[in-house]
């Protein structure tokens, strides 16, 4: 069976993926490295603001809210 890529941003809420790989670069690549985000992190998202954005994930046992703009960024595979 293959994998499905999608970005993070497009991940339904309580649907738990693994992260892929980042395409951003720089400082905000720089920020998602250090919160933990790198290939093989299980990620959940689970609450959405009335707006859709930004999005609280659960990542490493900790909730982390992201814009989607960042979150776009994000790629994550799906089982």
């Amino acid at each position: 069976m293959g994998t499905t890529q999608i970005s993070l941003n497009k991940l339904p809420i309580s649907r738990k993926a693994n992260v892929s790989g980042l395409t951003s670069d720089g400082a905000t690549r720089r920020r998602m490295l250090d919160l933990g985000v790198i290939d093989g992190t299980e990620i959940v998202p689970l609450y959405k603001s009335p707006s859709g954005n930004p999005v609280a994930y659960l990542i490493r046992g900790a909730v982390i809210v992201l814009r989607s703009d960042v979150s776009e960024k994000i790629m994550v595979s799906l089982a």
